[in-house]
């Protein structure tokens, strides 16, 4: 089993609010990120405006509370850790930092600190409209990337999420990002979809990101993992605390290869993915990256009873 953590985009008001009302471990959570950032985020991700959520330095440290609520239950209510259970964990973009939280590599507290740090410096790491992310549907990564090369034309425009084979998303400035997606369509994309995000994640344009996350994480202690981390950037497993911290900087303009970090853990044994916290995006795409393997979206009191049950099955 893997247990794989949600990135931005999964976010949706009212999401956790009912595991918080029915579970102590859950609402205990969302009380410590709230301490932790001097804000009440609980109430902002429980009741909106969803345009306030969605502003990226509020979205990254609340996806991460509603990965470790559901963490929490599993824990306390069945029995259920990272480290009885999984034998990787993943996380797509911020979702890595929930997949270190879960696996003991960062405290709740460093965990929710990070992400409103990341947040706000991704967010600012470019003037307002002067970048884009597109994503191109119907094409495998090695075309989207030379379409991306192609578009660049002096400006930035790179392969920014592998996601599947047939989802690439592209990160740049946002002239050179709309030129590729003609581009892609002319190389046999089905569609290229202009993303509403603040910003060109994931792209040279988040340097100055990058250089904030360094600073930020060299202060911060952190531990081995319980359970291998499977990385984005490298799509191969990390233990030692250093390495870990070095890809979470290089991940900030690197590409997130969630693609191959799912035919890494397939081919590594694992056969069901449990994706905890917001959403199912990566549920859907686990099932595209490895056919073979079952996933399941855990969000809710009764995903977590059905998944607490296949698990000690």
């Amino acid at each position: 089993m893997a247990f794989i953590f949600p990135g931005q985009g999964s976010q949706a008001a009212g999401m956790g609010k009912a595991l918080a009302g029915n579970f102590a471990a859950a609402r205990a959570v969302f009380e410590e990120v709230d301490q932790a950032l001097g804000q009440k985020l609980s109430t902002l991700i429980w009741e909106g405006p969803e345009a306030d959520l969605t502003l990226t330095e509020n979205a990254q440290p609340a996806l991460m509370a509603v990965s470790m609520a559901v963490v929490r239950v599993l824990e306390t209510e069945h029995g259920i850790t990272v480290a009885n259970a999984a034998k990787f964990v993943a996380g797509h973009s911020l979702g890595e930092y929930s997949a270190l939280a879960a696996a003991g590599t960062f405290t709740l507290d460093d965990a929710a600190r990070l992400l409103r740090t990341r947040g706000q410096a991704m967010q600012s790491a470019t003037p307002a409209g002067t970048g884009a992310m597109a994503a191109l549907l119907g094409l495998d990564f090695a075309t989207a990337a030379a379409a991306a090369a192609e578009a660049a034309q002096g400006e930035v425009c790179q392969a920014a999420n592998d996601n599947s084979d047939g989802q690439v998303v592209v990160s740049g400035t946002k002239a050179a990002v709309e030129r590729c997606a003609g581009i892609a369509k002319a190389k046999g994309a089905k569609r290229a979809v202009m993303l509403n995000v603040a910003a060109p994640f994931h792209c040279t344009l988040m340097q100055p990101a990058a250089d904030v996350m360094a600073e930020a994480l060299s202060k911060v202690a952190m531990k081995a993992p319980v359970v291998p981390v499977v990385a984005n950037v490298g799509a191969a497993p990390l233990t030692d605390p250093a390495a870990i911290r070095d890809s979470l900087v290089a991940q900030v303009t690197g590409i997130v290869r969630w693609r191959e970090c799912v035919a890494y853990m397939a081919a590594h044994g694992v056969t069901r993915f449990y994706e905890i916290g917001a959403g199912k995006v990566l549920t859907g795409l686990s099932k595209k990256n490895a056919p073979e393997a079952a996933a399941f979206a855990i969000n809710s009191a009764e995903d977590i009873a059905a998944a607490a049950a296949q698990i000690k099955g």
